[in-house]
């Protein structure tokens, strides 16, 4: 016994030698990791010994504790999002406190891809990517601005300079002709409604409610564009994904931030018209062509141009911008919070027009334990718009200013306003838009609600369980009165000459509620795998009401309540649901060869029961090449990846219960009854949109210059659309899938840091082809859209062969030096001009748009410039069409081209002579096309902060100044003011049109940021 005991100490006593000896040849590091940006821990870490299997992570509040060999080592700190760091640590140095930084390429970036988060290095799938700072400091309304010329692929354009107004978001091109052509957005992981909240289009131009999203509360925008990246949305991702995440605490001190901003607005050019002088002569030489006196129409020299008005000025203003935000956001290890609340007031360049905004977010985190932690995020915006008529409105603000006679005014000699049917001034005109501006009130009410709470559960160390309920909440109400002095209120009929009133309210709201497992495993560094599968309820609901009024008792009197009849209105309900099952697979060997496959399946109520589920299925591959051995000697590559996705996805907003056969009120022989209204059609179902996408992603020279190509070709068949049939039938059109519309193109961005020492200077390039084709009609028909024009019938035209956005009309051939006449192609032959001579005179499609972003800083300074273009597309521009008229309406202003008008036998210019009456002259042709290129300064901004040592001083921790400006200056062919607005608003089948209106404005503002 006593000998084995005896052994059994010298054994023990030899493991205690040896294991003191190991002990003497290790020693501990311990540290804190902080992010750079605000000193917040950093959990999750990974620090190791180079070269060694010795490692660990940082806990909770980002603290860490590693046994390091004795001697010199280099210890290496590494985290997704964030530069890598080695540090050199001497024998004698026992405590390592790092502070990261966030990474500067985007390779380290995490990104948003679906239900999702993952490297940019490890996308298989086309994603762009515009991160806060692109768009921090610019005086844009909503996000959808602030991807104006940020990303290849995403055409974003402003339709009209209204505060609040429209955006037009085409992502890849327009894949429907009926249907939505906006993408789908996601804030927070809610999908957000992003159509007009008001009932009234004020002249084609309808309010933005994704205006009501504060941009200063985003942190990235993610903007999904091929099949493997957007086809787990399914049915709703045919036209692009656009996902914002919005900004969340930290784990730090409480930071509390202070952004004011305050700046002027005015238009960026006005429209040149003829004076009162040059008028004149022109409507006597109009009368005289037709065989009339000009004497007996008052049109007097001397005397009917004594007065000589600026009515475009007179109905415009500087307007005055200024916005004000708070914010606060830290924490714990356990909780974290983010909270913001802002105001943004918004003078439009109008009298009258005003855009008033107030935001608050609450986003909070909290940490149960490892396994179970939950989130909540809280986005409420209230707005008030007070909106005029304009546009393509016969009693249009803008427009009726472009219109007006300059040698009337707006004012009597004691200041006061004409208005129409005044008795002590029978000689004025009908319409006075300066009273059209002050007058009326059209004020919409606007609120908007995001709220989410979702829970996320770890079951196991590669299971994690994630469920959300989330609401996207909208509602509007609209409250207008038009006196007895305005057009409408003063001169409609039914109004009686005594005010016209409006109540109208409006309310949609979408619940979500998504469950989602994700999986994720590693095997020995070489397999990597990821799944995810899940299921999503989405329940629509939309409600409105309105009501009018007319017969007022007075001017004074202005609400519904006091109208003397009362005996319009109506209301309207609907609903729909939407039930989906999706899973994604991804995998990845030896950070090589990367595949993913994506499936998801959609029952949508909009469908018949014949069609009522939808399948969309995803595969996509990748290839490192950076990591083959026959690259290993090309030294300044860092990565180069090809890729390649095919797939569908589809679209189902067209509205609800379409599949349906309807029955309407209706009124016979002085009976009130109900009727057919629609027929049925079980076999309607969505578009569907097939998707072949191949890239290449290259980053370069330490991650200094980085690229992407990319080439796609998406066909979108069963369009739908009203299918026309025979009157015959008892209807005019049936609901169907009636064609077939391709997109293809080129995609190319570059990205470059140019300098990376005190002076930094980088670079954003991105450019974009597309070629959109309507393949196939059903039938062949020619669709004819928009306007009617005189002389063809229409002014747009959907037909096989051409795109989306295509212009009919004459050709026109110049002017006849002997006559004056307009010459116009006589197709057919028969000698005479008609709407059968009608052809395709161009389209609104660009053949490439991009941008091109610098940004240099030094020391506290920074400076950045986006320059934003688009080339090859037409803007048919129906303003010209009507200031330019040949004299078919002498009683509107024309613009200074009209001075180069035909007059004598042998004049050689492109305007025709002017008669009265004259409409053949002015037939809707090519000569109102026009070249819609241009090159615009978008914005300015110039920056510095103060030197830390300055500010804290005061009790700062930062302070910067900065000022900004946007739409400075344009490069552009365009006769008239702004070549990039559009008449109808979002329309597709009649896009690139101008027909009176507002062009964008230019703004100048500074601002001040200040960090507690």
């Amino acid at each position: 016994m006593n000998r084995y005991f005896t052994l059994f100490l010298g054994v023990l006593s030899l493991l205690l030698f040896f294991s003191s000896g190991l002990m003497a040849q290790v020693r501990p590091i311990a540290g804190k990791v902080t992010l750079a940006t605000d000193g917040s821990a950093v959990p999750g870490v990974t620090v190791v010994v180079k070269g060694s299997t010795a490692g660990t992570t940082t806990d909770a509040n980002g603290n860490y504790t590693l046994n390091v060999p004795r001697g010199q080592q280099v210890i290496v700190y590494t985290f997704v999002g964030l530069e890598p760091q080695e540090i050199t640590v001497g024998s004698g140095r026992s405590t390592v406190n790092v502070v990261m930084e966030e990474s500067k390429t985007e390779l380290s970036q995490v990104i948003v891809t679906g239900y999702s988060e993952l490297q940019r290095r490890d996308v298989i799938g086309s994603i762009a990517s515009v991160k806060n700072d692109r768009f921090k400091d610019l005086p844009i309304t909503g996000f959808d601005q602030a991807l104006q010329g940020q990303a290849a692929g995403v055409q974003v354009s402003q339709s009209s300079g209204t505060p609040g107004g429209g955006i037009a978001i085409r992502i890849r091109g327009n894949t429907s002709i009926s249907a939505s052509n906006r993408p789908l957005f996601i804030v927070d992981g809610t999908p957000v409604f992003d159509g007009s909240v008001t009932s009234r289009d004020f002249g084609g131009q309808n309010d933005n409610s994704l205006a009501v999203v504060n941009p200063n509360d985003i942190a990235s925008i993610e903007v999904l564009k091929d099949a493997s990246a957007k086809a787990i949305y399914g049915s709703r991702g045919a036209n692009g994904v656009v996902i914002i995440t919005t900004k969340r605490g930290r784990n730090n001190k409480t930071s509390v931030t202070a952004d004011i901003q305050r700046g002027v607005v005015q238009l960026i050019g006005k429209p040149k018209l003829l004076n009162s002088t040059q008028l004149v002569e022109l409507q006597r030489d109009a009368a005289t062509a037709a065989g009339q006196n000009p004497d007996e129409l008052g049109l007097i020299p001397g005397v009917t141009d004594l007065v000589n008005t600026d009515w475009v000025s007179e109905i415009l203003r500087r307007g005055i911008l200024q916005q004000y935000q708070l914010t606060a956001s830290g924490g714990t290890e356990k909780t974290r919070f983010y909270f913001s609340g802002g105001v943004r007031d918004e003078e439009g360049v109008q009298l009258n027009n005003r855009f008033t905004r107030y935001t608050g977010a609450l986003n909070l985190d909290h940490m149960v334990n490892h396994r179970l932690k939950f989130a909540a995020n809280v986005n409420v915006s209230m707005t008030q718009n007070d909106r005029i008529k304009g546009d393509n409105f016969l009693d249009g603000v803008y427009s009726g200013a472009i219109k007006s006679l300059p040698y009337y005014s707006p004012y009597d000699e004691m200041g006061r306003l004409y208005v129409p049917n005044d008795p002590n001034y029978p000689d004025f005109p009908n319409f006075n838009p300066v009273g059209q501006a002050l007058l009326p009130r059209f004020r919409t009410y606007g609120l908007k609600m995001i709220a989410g709470v979702s829970m996320d559960a770890n079951l196991t160390k590669e299971l994690v369980f994630r469920s959300k309920v989330s609401m996207d909440y909208n509602n509007g109400e609209e409250d207008q009165y038009e006196p007895s002095t305005t057009a409408i209120g003063g001169a409609l009929p039914s109004a009686g000459g005594k005010g016209y009133g409006v109540y109208s309210t409006s309310t949609q709201y979408t619940l979500v509620n998504s469950n989602v497992f994700s999986y994720s495993k590693s095997i020995d560094d070489r397999h990597s795998l990821n799944a995810l599968l899940g299921n999503e309820i989405i329940h629509t609901q939309a409600r409105s009401s309105s009501v009018s009024g007319r017969m007022f008792p007075s001017n004074q009197f202005t609400y519904i309540n006091s109208a003397g009849v009362v005996d319009q209105g109506g209301s309207f309900y609907a609903q729909s649901g939407l039930v989906s099952f999706f899973g994604e697979v991804k995998y990845d060997f030896k950070d090589k060869y990367l595949v993913g496959a994506t499936l998801r399946t959609d029952g949508s109520s909009r469908f018949g029961q014949n069609r009522r589920f939808g399948y969309f299925p995803s595969v996509s591959a990748a290839w490192r090449l950076s990591e083959e051995a026959f690259l290993d000697k090309v030294k300044f590559l860092d990565d180069l990846k090809l890729r390649a996705s095919y797939g569908f996805t589809g679209n189902e907003r067209i509205g609800n219960f379409q599949y349906l056969g309807t029955w309407a009120a209706a009124v016979y022989n002085g009976n009130t009854g109900v009727g057919p209204n629609r027929l049925p059609n079980n076999n309607l179902q969505w578009e569907r949109t097939n998707e072949i996408n191949l890239g290449l992603d290259a980053s370069m020279f330490e991650n200094r210059l980085r690229l992407v190509a990319e080439v796609y070709r998406n066909l979108t068949d069963k369009l739908l659309y009203s299918e026309p049939i025979p009157l015959t039938t008892g209807y005019g059109s049936i609901q169907g899938n009636i064609g077939t519309v391709v997109n293809k193109g080129i995609e190319f961005s570059v990205s470059s840091d140019n300098l990376t020492g005190e002076l930094k200077w980088s670079t954003d390039f991105n450019i974009t082809r597309n070629l959109n084709n309507v393949k196939m009609l059903a039938k062949g028909d020619t669709l004819y859209r928009g306007y009617t024009a005189s002389g063809v019938g229409a002014t747009n035209a959907i037909l096989a062969g051409q795109p989306l956005g295509t212009f009919w009309g004459l050709k026109f051939l110049g002017v006849d030096p002997a006559t004056g006449n307009a010459l116009y192609e006589d197709i057919n032959g028969d000698g005479k001009i008609s709407s059968e001579d009608g052809q395709v005179i161009g389209n609104a499609q660009p053949d490439f748009y991009g941008g091109l972003t610098n940004r240099i800083s030094y020391k506290g300074f920074d400076l950045s410039i986006l320059l934003h273009f688009m080339y090859g597309n037409k803007v048919l521009n129906l303003t010209k069409q009507s200031l330019l008229n040949a004299g078919e309406d002498i009683e509107t202003n024309q613009e200074i081209a009209a001075l180069r008008r035909w007059r004598k036998e042998g004049d050689v210019t492109d305007v025709p002579r002017y008669e009265l009456g004259n409409t053949y002259n002015n037939y809707q042709s090519s000569r109102f096309v026009e070249d819609a290129s241009f090159l615009r300064l978008k914005n300015v901004v110039v920056g510095y902060t103060l030197p830390a040592r300055w500010v804290q001083r005061v009790w700062l921790q930062n302070a910067r100044v900065f000022v900004t400006g946007t739409n400075l200056w344009t490069l552009k062919r365009y006769s008239g003011v702004d070549p990039e607005v559009s008449t109808l608003d979002g329309s597709t089948s009649a896009q690139g049109i101008d027909l009176y209106t507002l062009p964008q404005v230019k703004t100048i503002q500074g601002g001040i940021t200040l960090s507690f």
